[in-house]
């Protein structure tokens, strides 16, 4: 996958996670883990962006190991939205797929950069 395809492939589950966050019922434990996902939801692609511009090869590793946390981040919040009965499972589980793609993908690269190195 090309640098450009993964920007953007990032920023639609960006997209996604705000689409999600803005249909969660209105309540205290929603808004809650709503903002935590929206959170790490738009930090993905923001720094994978930032990756994209790193000034050594450890600099880029570096910034991809934050995609990686944030990208799996995202996934432990809509556990928990569908653990805790606000989601159905069947609602976000192709979400949950390109998260696991994300992060699967982000762990590829930073281990053939490390190889690499």
């Amino acid at each position: 996958m090309t640098e450009q395809a993964f920007k953007d492939r990032t920023k639609q589950y960006a997209l996604r996670i705000i689409r999600l966050t803005e249909s969660l019922p209105r309540g205290r434990l929603a808004s809650v883990i709503g903002r935590q996902l929206l959170r790490s939801g738009t930090s993905v692609g923001a720094n994978y962006r930032a990756a994209c511009r790193g000034k050594s090869r450890a600099d880029v590793i570096a910034k991809l190991a934050i995609v990686e946390e944030e990208a799996d981040e995202c996934l432990y919040w809509m556990e928990l939205l569908i653990d805790s009965g606000l989601v159905p499972e069947h609602r976000i589980t192709d979400l949950m797929q390109e998260g696991d793609e994300i992060v699967a993908m982000t762990v590829a690269s930073i281990k053939t950069l490390r190889k690499n190195q």
